[in-house]
């Protein structure tokens, strides 16, 4: 439940707040970007289990970390670039596992938000699917920088910011990334010539289901761990 106290309080009061001792505001910090994260975890790994343990690795990393917040980029940045670096290590993790890509339909399924597979048009669903499918093809560092730009809506320098690289390393894996899409999606552009990524760009992300990333109210790092993420 949103807690009143903190409407009118910045992101940067809040984390200086969760330094300060006041136990509820991180939680509130966890409320408000949630979504966003869980969204680019799941669109980076490709799999929910990972992207829920991802999202609680980097939730408690700031929990523990605030204090070394110095305020030279916005909280939500911080975050994020603390979310996207948990997710590039799992997946350099799960690549020297030599992990087999994300490629069967019911698993890609579950990678749809809820308002997606419950509301979007059939058409749309598939050509979600396949998008995801040439995603889990990418160098992980690529996906990343796609999924920020292209997915998630992200200024090139807000993704450079996140990925703590040079506004050019973005724009450069973004267009070795697309390169490499293109031969998988060219049958999924439009007559109109929009790209598949353009449309297929990610708003905003819905809460996520009881298997992501639970809410957080507390300052007991064990409450902002993702619900499949391992006790």
């Amino acid at each position: 439940m949103d807690d009143a106290r903190f409407a009118d309080t910045s992101d940067q009061d809040l984390l200086a707040q969760h330094v300060a001792g006041e136990p509820d505001a991180f939680g509130e910090l966890v409320r408000r970007h949630r979504d966003r994260l869980w969204a680019v975890a799941l669109r980076t790994l490709g799999d929910r289990e990972e992207a829920a343990d991802a999202v609680q690795d980097a939730l408690i990393s700031a929990f523990r970390a605030a204090h070394t917040f110095r305020g030279q980029s916005a909280v939500t940045t911080w975050l994020h670039r603390i979310t996207v670096n948990a997710c590039l290590d799992r997946a350099r993790k799960a690549a020297s596992r030599k992990t087999a890509p994300v490629d069967d339909a019911e698993r890609l399924d579950q990678l749809l938000e809820p308002h997606e597979s419950a509301e979007a048009p059939a058409e749309r669903q598939d050509l979600h699917r396949e998008l995801l499918a040439a995603l889990s093809t990418l160098p992980t560092e690529q996906r990343a920088a796609l999924v920020l730009v292209d997915m998630q809506a992200y200024p090139v320098a807000e993704a450079a910011r996140i990925l703590d690289v040079p506004t050019g390393t973005v724009k450069s894996r973004c267009a070795r990334g697309r390169a490499r899409l293109l031969p998988l999606l060219t049958h999924l552009r439009s007559n109109s010539g929009d790209g598949v990524m353009e449309r297929n760009r990610t708003q905003g992300a819905s809460v996520p289901p009881a298997s992501g990333p639970r809410d957080a109210g507390s300052s007991d790092p064990a409450a902002v761990k993702g619900g499949g993420g391992h006790a």
